[in-house]
């Protein structure tokens, strides 16, 4: 009898449904995208409802198109875009609000109230997270200060407040369950990831009754049991849960202090892992939790970027230099090597390690002979020189002088890029053969928790290596001109 497992990647642009076999080879994937829904105010939602739909979708066309034995599937893994919260009323299932994205900075003004309040300290030293709307909490107190009658309801513990896997497990098993794992609420900015628990006093300073927060799970730990809405001719354990970024830092096999990974998707999230025990850096990065697997707890530095594969959107949908994404390999190399033109994509303030949300994009360094090609080498460029920042930045924090790379997203793909990101930071550079790390990284930990793989499982992946070309005194001169251009913003 076959063993098969079910991975979900929920991300920011849309769902993903994966197929794995007992050996953890990814069989085939299916995919909807959703609604972004962006107002004049540049606030970013999505609806919970379709979300919801989108995955019994992409899963009934998994199995349409596999033609497997539906009986032989035997668990589910889900990872899920982060940061991203929402509220629903805990007895009708129903949303009380859309998803506030990640992306959304709408809770500034509660993060700035908070941080008169001379708290920030606390809850950066408590949560290992800088203030900032970026996260859940900001988020979601926005929705209990803003729409009638939540904060009631919620203080009679009727609302539930989470992140979209908890919004997933409940769904998936008809509201039997709200859970979440401890990635994902190590980047809600409630949780106190040293005493791993949900921190009463944080979520009374945001306003979120503590109440309201879902049950705390390992992430390879049972978060109950679905048939995807008789997709199934019974029921399968939801046997693992990570944030995407931690599922693409798993699903690498990032599993020892040192080992490092970037996901390059719309926004870039760039982890180390520091081990069993946090550091606690005042250089910009973050620490949040890896996961808790096997009862045990692995702790990482993080740096966020808002803007990585969204600028090459932007320079597609936006700024019309490009007929596709993949167009901006070939351009990119026709560009004049000597032209110093930078572009810094603060599109929605900046990330990681400057933390400034009042800050806008710039094109800096352009010349008469600055042409298309120069703009969209500025474009690919940025990408690296900002992942650049955090990783000189986590490897000063963690006391570690030589790293490799591991990587993974739709960007990668594009060989220019890597070459330079190799070059920039002058290291390995490491792109697997498959691509849906997130998606991959979850069916591990699900298939692991169910006790259908074991570590062998992560030997399979097949990796291409980019390694160091790039002279130091060119390397020393365009990074400086690089944080010369930030610097100009910043200001």
């Amino acid at each position: 009898m076959a063993k098969y497992i079910i991975g979900i990647d929920q991300s920011t642009q849309g769902t993903k449904a994966m197929l794995f076999d007992e050996k953890g080879a990814l069989l085939l994937r299916t995919d909807k995208s959703h609604a972004q829904l962006i107002d004049e105010k540049g606030w970013v939602e999505h609806d919970p409802e379709e979300i919801y739909a989108n995955t019994i979708e992409v899963v009934k066309m998994l199995l349409e198109k596999s033609g497997i034995d539906r009986g032989e599937v035997c668990a589910l893994g889900i990872s899920n875009q982060r940061e991203t919260a929402l509220a629903w009323n805990r007895k009708t299932g129903k949303p009380v609000y859309n998803a506030i994205v990640w992306q959304c900075a709408r809770g500034a003004a509660i993060c700035d109230r908070i941080e008169k309040q001379g708290k920030a300290d606390m809850i950066k030293a408590r949560t290992g997270l800088q203030l900032s709307p970026y996260f859940s909490a900001g988020k979601l107190a926005w929705i209990m200060e803003a729409v009638d009658g939540v904060k009631e309801l919620a203080k009679q513990g009727d609302i539930c407040c989470g992140t979209v896997d908890s919004w997933l497990v409940f769904k998936l098993t008809d509201g039997k369950e709200f859970r979440t794992d401890y990635s994902n609420a190590s980047r809600t900015q409630l949780f106190n990831i040293s005493e791993l628990r949900w921190d009463e006093e944080i979520c009374e300073t945001f306003g979120i009754p503590s109440c309201c927060m879902a049950e705390l799970t390992d992430s390879d730990g049972l978060f109950g049991e679905t048939d995807f809405e008789g997709l199934l001719p019974h029921p399968i354990p939801i046997h693992g849960v990570l944030g995407d970024s931690h599922g693409a830092l798993f699903g690498q096999g990032c599993l020892e202090r040192g080992m490092m990974k970037t996901t390059y998707g719309t926004g870039s999230s760039i982890m180390m892992n520091i081990g069993e025990e946090p550091i606690f850096s005042d250089l910009g990065v973050v620490t949040s939790l890896a996961w808790k697997t096997n009862g045990r707890v692995n702790y990482v530095l993080e740096g966020n970027i808002n803007y990585t594969g969204a600028v090459i959107t932007w320079l597609k949908d936006q700024m019309g230099l490009l007929v596709s994404a993949g167009e901006s390999e070939a351009l990119a190399r026709e560009a004049n090597p000597a032209d110093r033109t930078y572009l810094v994509p603060a599109f929605s303030g900046l990330g990681a390690p400057y933390w400034r949300s009042d800050v806008s994009a710039a094109l800096v360094g352009m010349s008469r002979t600055t042409t298309r090609a120069e703009v969209v080498k500025a474009g690919l460029d940025c990408i690296a020189y900002q992942i650049t920042d955090i990783v000189r930045l986590m490897k000063e924090a963690a006391g570690i002088a030589e790293v490799e790379l591991r990587v993974d997203g739709g960007p990668t793909r594009n060989r220019y890029l890597m070459q330079f990101q190799s070059d920039i930071l002058d290291c390995r550079v490491q792109v697997p053969q498959a691509e849906e790390l997130s998606g991959i990284g979850a069916a591990y930990a699900a298939g692991l928790g169910a006790g259908i793989y074991d570590s062998s499982v992560f030997e399979s992946m097949k990796y291409a290596p980019f390694t160091p070309q790039m002279e130091e005194e060119t390397r020393q001169k365009l990074y400086g001109g690089w944080q010369d251009a930030v610097g100009m913003i910043l200001k």
